[in-house]
Order: C-alpha cells, then sequence, then structure tokens
C-alpha cells in the first residue's frame, strides 16, 4: 500500500517508522514536509521516498494519506484528500474551532471517503479494558469517574499560541476516553483553569493546569484535571468507580507517584517521561487499524464526528472558565444534519 505522510516533525516521525515496519507499507511510504532536508534524512533512514512538497503527495499515486503537519494545515489537508477521494488518517484536532472543524467533516462525508482520527488511547490496553468492564457490568451502575493528564514538562513555547489551549490540547483525550469507555455522552461541564506557573503561559493566553467536573447524560459524575508541569513524570490515569467495584487506568511501576503510607508500593524508579513513550503501542495499532480500514478489513474506529463531540467538550470547558459558569453542551454547535 502506497501511503503518502504530510508532516515529519516528532509525531510524523513516529508515524513513518511504524508504517516503514508494516508489511503492507513498507518502503512505498512517501513523506513530505516544509523542512524538506528534514523529510529526506527521515526518507533515507527509513527507506523510503522524500517527496518535493505535499503536492506530489496527491499526484504521485497513493492510495491514502496519514497527516501530521501542522494543526493549522490539517483541515485544508483533510478537504484536499477527501476531494481527491482518499482516505486519510488525522493526527487530532481536525482544526482549532468547530466551524472548520465542521466544514472538513462535511467534505469527507459529501466525498464519501474515509477519516480516522488520532485518539490513540482507544488502542491502548488499559483503556480497552476499563471500556469492557463498564460494558460488562461487573462494577455496577458507575457514580464517579476521574481522569487525569499531567505532562513532565511544558511544550515548546513557540507551540503554545498555536496549541489551541490546555482544554483542546491536551484534556480533548480525556474528554475523548470519557464517551468512549462509558459509552455516554457529557451534558454539562464546569471548569476551572490557573496559569500561576510560569509566564509563557500567561503570554500566550493559556493556563498551566485547568480542571473540570463534567455531568454524564446518565447522572454519572466525572473529574478532569491536566497540567504541563508535572515535575514526577508523564502521568495519564483514569479511575471508574461503581456501586460493585473500582478500578484504575495507568497504575503500574512507572506511575510517577509515591505512597506516603509505610506499607504502599514504592515509588517508580524510572517514570514515564511523554506521551510518545507511554502510549507507543497504542500508536502503532492506530496505524495498523489505518491500513485495514483502507482495506476494507474493518470499520473506522474513531471517525470525525467523535473527534468533533470531544473537541466540543472541550469548546465547553473553555467557555465555562472563561465566564465563570456551568455550560450545557447544546450550547455549543453540533453536527450538520
Amino acid at each position: 500500500m502506497r501511503i503518502g505522510l504530510i508532516g515529519t516533525g516528532r509525531i510524523g516521525t513516529f508515524h513513518a517508522t511504524a508504517l516503514s515496519r508494516h508489511r503492507e507499507v513498507g518502503g512505498s511510504l512517501i513523506v513530505t514536509d516544509a523542512d524538506t532536508a528534514r523529510a529526506r534524512r527521515l526518507a533515507d533512514r527509513l527507506g523510503a521516498t522524500a517527496a518535493p512538497g505535499v503536492d506530489e503527495i496527491f499526484t504521485w499515486g497513493v492510495d491514502a494519506v496519514v497527516i501530521t503537519a501542522a494543526t493549522s494545515a490539517h483541515g485544508e489537508l483533510i478537504g484536499r484528500a477527501a476531494r481527491a477521494g482518499l482516505p486519510v488518517f488525522c493526527e487530532k484536532p481536525i482544526a482549532l474551532d468547530l466551524q472548520d472543524t465542521l466544514t472538513a467533516i462535511a467534505e469527507v462525508e459529501t466525498a464519501g471517503t474515509i477519516l480516522q482520527m488520532g485518539f490513540q488511547r482507544r488502542f491502548d490496553s488499559g483503556y480497552t479494558a476499563a471500556r469492557e468492564a463498564v460494558r460488562s457490568g461487573s462494577l455496577g451502575r458507575l457514580h464517579t469517574v476521574r481522569a487525569m493528564t499531567s505532562d513532565q514538562s511544558p511544550p515548546p513555547v513557540a507551540y503554545l499560541p498555536l496549541s489551541g489551549g490546555l482544554y483542546r490540547d491536551t484534556l480533548v483525550h480525556d474528554f475523548d476516553m470519557l464517551r468512549w469507555v462509558t459509552g455516554r455522552e457529557v451534558t454539562e461541564v464546569c471548569a476551572m483553569g490557573s496559569d500561576a506557573g510560569p509566564s509563557m503561559f500567561r503570554d500566550a493566553g493559556d493556563i498551566d493546569t485547568a480542571a473540570a467536573v463534567l455531568t454524564l447524560d446518565d447522572g454519572t459524575l466525572a473529574s478532569a484535571t491536566a497540567t504541563r508541569l508535572n515535575g514526577a513524570g508523564y502521568d495519564v490515569r483514569m479511575e471508574l468507580a461503581g456501586e460493585l467495584d473500582q478500578i484504575g487506568v495507568g497504575l503500574d511501576d512507572r506511575t510517577p507517584i509515591a505512597s506516603t503510607e509505610p506499607a504502599g508500593p514504592p515509588a517508580a524508579t524510572k517514570p514515564w517521561t511523554g506521551f510518545l513513550e507511554r502510549f507507543g503501542p497504542a500508536y502503532e495499532a492506530e496505524l495498523h487499524a489505518f491500513v485495514e480500514v483502507v482495506r476494507g478489513e474493518r470499520a473506522n474506529p474513531c471517525d470525525g464526528r467523535e473527534a468533533l463531540q470531544a473537541l466540543r467538550i472541550a469548546e465547553a470547558c473553555e467557555l465555562s472558565r472563561r465566564e465563570r459558569r456551568v455550560v450545557r453542551l447544546g450550547e455549543i454547535a453540533g453536527p450538520r444534519d
């Protein structure tokens, strides 16, 4: 299968490496980047082909496109692939605002093509097991869900103004997991944020730490927290408490937390440092799934409308933080029907 990958930064390099090892892709991979020298170096290392620009991705006869370019380019590239009749895998988000997201989704649906979004936690073994536990009824009626994402260190300063903010950039993964694991929809949110950390966040109009309380459509209460400044390590977890049992995702010997109890578990000697390390197998699995989707061997595991729902929750949280009030999801524009 001939796949064209656009964007050879950190996540693009990871995805290109995984695709180059895939039995259906291998040396048929084509990569391109605004930094042509970087794309050539990656292609040489992987035995792939470097294209001089994006135009060539669409004229060299590829079977599918993987978009790992800058977020600002996602919507335009999704639309271009849709008009060319090509299946697309795109790293989240589709776009940084609802209107551009809706426009891209409409182009895909009008063309009748495939858009698979990169919410890799759907392929993580821990989250998958949690989803199965909820579906089996072994937890009983859920009453509380707690989700968190804590980065060990901030992203580059230049990235912050382009990120969309902590809710859209980071917590959007937790919002997707709330829906995917529980099978419920969020009906309202109440969110707060703090920019008390380094001034780079205030300068970018962003926050470094956030917390939200979310109500699900069956009355279950959920909380979601995030920070860019968790010096102990990269910490991503979810706890689901029901009337019969309670389980946790992300608790292992690399979880960066120490117990103060005398008989508590020891502190991690090698804590997780970042998302590529923590979710490496999940990233590979989602690309394997994309190849299967393109080949018609499975259904799309995360289409554009799924990504839209997570973005709507993030938008509601941002509005709640800004206006310091409870926001109902109905206030946030939904898909065009």
